[in-house]
């Protein structure tokens, strides 16, 4: 008996290629799959005319993701919209000629003129996707969580993460990412203002149409993953959609993060720093009383203490 898209289990994968040949299953059940070169593929998944187009990392999905299920399939099935998912299977910041050809293609048979609503949403090499190839769908939102603007070295000479993947062409089709951007209905660009290389990347972004949120005291930790372990991840997603995605509602959305003892624990190292020992106190109080921790024990200790012999 065969089994349908909705019983064909990811999870249970022990290879990529097995994974993405169950992958191959549901989107012949409920759509397309489609190969682009070596590294990447295309997986379309039909649902009403509102449209999220996702970019993702296929070894952070099986890592990740609960059921090693996109991310764009986990959100768009839980609303009824379609789903485009343009999956990477290296780090080649999606500059092969069968992804700008695919592009083009949908460019010209107006695929993307079909849906009423269109969201572009990828993070980091994923989150340069999303806002260069949003040039395909003019009146797209882009929601791009600490997006490489480019690893152009003429042009990021300050860039020192991605040294292999400078050799890529940054300038022909699709390259700028910024400048792809011209045709969005608005955008969305988040970024840790701590995490100097992002914030510079950030900086190239600033368009009239671009809102910039800040989301600091991340620490080392990738922005995505802070966002998606604090329970926000999906609903900025989901509010782009809807255009109720504002700095206010941003910022409401991040008070959860009072509630993570990682993220204090970065706010306690951070108040260190700044030779802050009140701030390091009350966070130190506030991460202890979520988790119990040794280290922050100790901690705490030392600066009541020096609260204590500081004079009046």
């Amino acid at each position: 008996m065969l089994e349908t898209a909705d019983e064909i289990n990811l999870a249970t994968a022990r290879t990529d290629p097995e994974w993405l040949a169950r992958l191959d299953e549901i989107a012949d059940e409920r759509g397309a799959f489609m190969p682009l070169g070596v590294h990447h593929f295309g997986c379309f998944i039909e649902g009403n005319d509102t449209l999220l187009v996702t970019f993702e990392s296929l070894p952070e999905i099986r890592a990740m993701q609960p059921g090693h299920r996109p991310l764009g399939l986990q959100i768009a099935d839980r609303h009824g919209w379609s789903a485009l998912m343009l999956l990477a299977r290296a780090p080649r910041w999606y500059r092969d000629a069968e992804v700008l050809d695919f592009f083009d293609s949908q460019i010209d048979a107006g695929f993307f003129e079909s849906f009423k609503r269109v969201v572009f949403y990828g993070a980091g090499m994923c989150g340069y996707a999303a806002a260069t190839f949003s040039l395909a769908a003019p009146g797209a939102s882009v929601l791009a969580i600490a997006p490489q603007a480019t690893l152009d070295p003429e042009i990021a000479p300050w860039e020192t993460r991605f040294h292999t993947q400078r050799r890529f062409d940054f300038r022909t089709r699709f390259g700028f990412a910024p400048a792809m951007l011209e045709g969005a209905r608005n955008a969305f660009v988040v970024y840790d203002p701590g995490n100097h290389l992002d914030a510079m990347h950030a900086t190239l972004f600033r368009r009239p149409f671009v809102t910039m949120l800040r989301s600091p005291v991340l620490g080392a930790e990738n922005t995505a993953a802070a966002l998606h372990r604090f329970g926000v991840l999906d609903t900025l997603i989901e509010a782009a959609m809807r255009g109720r995605l504002t700095p206010a509602r941003f910022h409401d959305l991040m008070r959860k993060r009072r509630g993570d003892p990682d993220y204090l624990r970065s706010l306690v190292k951070r108040a260190v720093k700044s030779d802050h020992p009140t701030l390091t106190a009350i966070a130190a109080r506030h991460a202890l009383a979520l988790r119990d921790s040794k280290g922050m024990r100790k901690r705490l200790k030392r600066v009541e203490k020096t609260l204590a012999e500081a004079p009046e």
